[in-house]
Order: structure tokens, then C-alpha cells, then sequence
């Protein structure tokens, strides 16, 4: 059997396995290296046993998030476009990093932002990148960001660095994610830039805390960093009054919207993201709401020339300037697979009426996994999803939090995977739903897991 065979014949297996397997892995890391040679060999193994090999290692270690019931963090699955296209990728090896290169890989590339933009309904004439994931999204949005800010200042952070620069200041939600942080780290500005803004409404920034800010040091260059998807709650800014009010004052207003922006797709739920569009940068994955294989993540600009002057670079042996796009414009990698045409494939698959059902039909198993549980003995609601997130606490008779253990009975039975945090000092469960193939099926068996485990701790 030749060795694309065994692989694809392992993948199907795979796959074919989702609705049956335990959704978390029950393999130790000796079971996963059990089969593999434990020192580098001195001779090599023909392809199709080292195949055989890494996918026999591989399988007691595999989660289930591609299926129906996996519910932690925020995880998408692959539509089956997307995946198929993804392996193609892998096949043709492109360097997608100029049109020279690949000219297929940039011209399909530039295809896939366009679509990106219009199922998104972000300016036409914005600009984009495909990068690994939102925590690069944010690092190139915001490098497109410093760019602008501190050219407003008559400093030209590409040539001089950040050595003698303006201060910047970053005014973000106080829920902010941590790759926002990370990515201000990466950047040379530090964490201790950042302000948080809190408001009347959990995970949502008032319009007074922001106007408070705003006018707290007028003259100093700003970045503000706001929520499109709480990653607790689903909550997301209010953009339509907040954005003009920052960009008023002069600062680059930037959008995590890792899932939430996706919610501006659909009719139904784009009024819990209007005005949106407004900001100045955003940053997205694709293997959370859009159901790409990992890894892919959009930073997107309403300022191509902050974003290009942030990012570009040139040398003597490149080719650059031809009539289709060069992605590496755009990105800070100079290596980079074909991470747009999976992205593409998934558009295409889906359409636009696709894309809005698959997260409308997230948010209402989101809401009806949530609404069984607090039906549940023990059970207490604490967030009903508003988009695809919610909250749960469990509690003994005698009223003791017992949260961490029905997670943790929940994830051993394999019937469904879910993860934990914290909510106003207390832990919870979290309820997520991002993937295309979670059904009512599913649905029903997790929150018939979850009353399993109640009865066993609390009996």
C-alpha cells in the first residue's frame, strides 16, 4: 500500500471513529511512545511503517474536537472542504510567501481574503493577513496599529524602534484575552501599558470608563483594544457608539473578535456586533467559528498602508511588485504553508446562507445544552449564551462548589468534553460550541453525562 494510502486510511479511521470514541484522550505519555524508538535509530525505517508507526503512537493520546461533543475552550472541527484541501496543501508544499513563488498559492490567497471580507461585511478595501492564529492576528494587527499611532506622532517606528518613541498607552476591556497581552509583550510595549475599562455590564466597556480615559491623557499616542465574544460570556462592545468616540480622540481602535466577529455574518446575530465594521484592525481564527483545520488565523486593516509599512521587507534575490498581491507584504513569516486555501474551501462550502446557519445553529445548541443542565439538580445558571458561550456552577446539597469535579466526571466518561474558569471568585463550567457537526444528538448526550456525574457526587 503506498504511504499516502496508509495516511489517508488512518484519517478516515479516524473520523469514521468521532461519534463512538471517548471525546477525551485515555492514553498516558508512556502509552503514546510505548511503540517508538526511544533513541534517535541509526538506521532510517521505510515511509509506510513509520506511518504505521506515528499513527498507532498517536491514538490513545487524540481528542475527539473534531467531533460532535467537544465543548472546552473554543474549538472548531474541519469541514470536509477545508480538510481535503488542507492535505492538498500539504502534498504541493507551497512557500506562499510571494506571488513568485507560488502563484497559485498568492492567487487563491487573494480570492480567500476577498471572500473573508464580504462574509465578515468589514470594508471592501481593508487589508489582510493569514497568519496561525488569532495570537498572531493580534501581533500583526497591532504592529500595523503602533505603526499608525506613532506616525501621528512624527516617529517612524520601523527605522527607529521603540528607543526614545512616544509612550503608548493600550485602553482595553478588562476581559481582554491574554494573546492580546502576549502580543503587546511581543511588541516591545510591554504589559504594563495596558488600562483596563470595565463597565456597568459584565465583559462590556462603558461609554463614561472609556471617555474617562480617553481624557485622561489627551496628547499621549492610544490604542484601544475592545471584545467582539467574551470568551466567559459571549459579551461583546458596544463598537457603534465606542469606536467613533475613540477614534474622535485620535487612537487606533482594534477588535478581538477570535469568534465573536464571526457573529457579523449572520443576520440574526449582527446586532449584537454592530458597528463592528468600524474599527480599525481585527483579528479572527478560522479554526474556531469558520471550521478550518488548525492552523489559521486573519489580521485584517482598514489601513493597508500601516499594515504593509509594518510588516514589509525586501532583499536583493526577492521578486516582489508583480500585479497579484504578495502575501509577505502583509505577514511576519517569511516560510508559510497555503494556509489561506483551506480557508477558502470552507467559504466556498458553505456560502454565505451556509456560514450563517452553521453559527446560528452553534448558539442555539449553546443555549439548549445550557438550558438542560440548569435543569438539572445542583445545577446553577450563571451566563445563558447570547452567542455560542455560557456559564454553569454546580453545588452539593450542602452547597459546596463541586464544578471541577463534574468537569472532571464528565470528561472521563467520554461522552463529552467541556473545560472550566473562573466567574466572580467562583469556579464554573464552560459551555462552548463551535463545531459544525454538533448535533441535537450531541446535545442530549452531554447534558445527560452531566446529570450522570451529579448523581454520582452528590448521592
Amino acid at each position: 500500500m503506498d504511504t499516502l494510502d496508509i495516511a489517508f486510511a488512518e484519517a478516515r479511521r479516524y473520523l469514521a471513529s468521532l461519534d463512538t470514541r471517548p471525546v477525551a484522550s485515555r492514553g498516558s505519555p508512556a502509552d503514546i511512545l510505548a511503540g517508538l524508538p526511544a533513541r534517535f535509530p541509526p538506521q532510517g525505517m521505510a515511509a509506510a511503517d513509520v506511518v504505521r508507526a506515528i499513527a498507532a503512537a498517536a491514538e490513545p493520546g487524540l481528542t475527539a474536537n473534531a467531533g460532535g461533543r467537544f465543548f472546552a475552550w473554543v474549538k472548531g472541527g474541519a469541514l470536509p472542504a477545508a480538510l481535503a484541501t488542507d492535505m492538498m496543501c500539504s502534498a504541493w508544499d507551497q512557500n506562499v510567501v510571494l506571488a513568485s513563488t507560488s502563484p497559485a498559492g498568492a492567487v487563491l490567497e487573494a480570492l480567500a481574503g476577498q471572500f473573508l471580507l464580504e462574509a465578515l461585511r468589514l470594508p471592501a478595501d481593508a487589508s489582510y493577513a493569514f497568519v496561525t492564529g488569532c495570537q498572531m492576528a493580534h501581533a500583526t494587527a497591532l504592529a500595523a496599529a503602533r505603526h499608525g499611532v506613532l506616525a501621528d506622532k512624527g516617529w517612524d517606528v520601523e527605522a527607529k524602534g521603540l528607543q526614545g518613541a512616544p509612550a503608548i498607552r493600550v485602553l482595553a476591556n478588562a476581559h481582554h484575552h491574554s494573546s492580546v497581552t502576549r502580543a503587546l509583550r511581543l511588541l516591545g510595549l510591554g504589559s504594563d501599558c495596558i488600562v483596563p475599562l470595565g463597565g456597568d455590564e459584565p465583559g462590556r466597556v462603558s461609554v463614561d470608563a472609556l471617555r474617562r480615559a480617553l481624557a485622561d491623557a489627551p496628547e499621549m499616542a492610544t490604542i484601544v483594544v475592545l471584545n467582539a465574544g467574551d470568551l466567559n460570556i459571549g459579551a461583546s462592545d458596544d463598537f457603534a457608539t465606542l469606536c467613533p468616540m475613540a477614534q474622535s480622540a485620535g487612537a487606533w481602535v482594534h477588535v478581538d473578535g477570535a469568534f465573536g466577529l464571526w457573529a457579523n455574518a449572520s443576520q440574526r446575530l449582527a446586532s449584537q456586533v454592530a458597528g463592528i465594521d468600524l474599527a480599525d484592525s481585527w483579528a479572527t481564527d478560522g479554526h474556531k467559528w469558520l471550521n478550518t483545520p488548525y492552523d489559521c488565523g486573519m489580521a485584517i486593516t482598514r489601513h493597508p498602508e500601516a499594515h504593509i509599512a509594518a510588516m514589509r521587507m525586501t532583499a536583493a534575490y526577492v521578486s516582489t511588485g508583480g500585479p497579484v498581491r504578495d502575501p509577505m507584504d502583509f505577514t511576519p513569516e517569511w516560510s508559510r504553508r497555503a494556509r489561506a486555501l483551506p480557508a477558502l474551501a470552507a467559504l466556498m462550502e458553505l456560502g454565505r446562507d451556509g456560514l450563517a446557519a452553521m453559527i446560528e445553529r452553534c448558539c442555539d445548541h449553546a443555549a439548549a445544552i445550557y438550558d438542560g443542565i440548569v435543569g438539572l439538580e445542583g445545577a446553577v445558571g450563571i451566563a445563558r449564551p447570547t452567542l455560542n458561550q455560557g456559564l454553569v456552577r454546580f453545588d452539593t446539597r450542602k452547597g459546596d462548589n463541586i464544578s471541577d469535579a463534574v468537569i472532571a466526571a464528565v470528561n472521563a466518561s467520554g461522552e463529552a468534553f467541556v473545560s472550566g474558569g473562573n466567574w466572580d471568585g467562583e469556579r464554573v463550567m464552560r459551555i462552548s460550541v463551535c463545531g459544525w457537526n454538533t448535533s441535537d444528538n450531541d446535545v442530549a448526550r452531554t447534558v445527560a453525562a452531566v446529570g450522570a456525574a451529579l448523581k454520582r457526587l452528590d448521592s
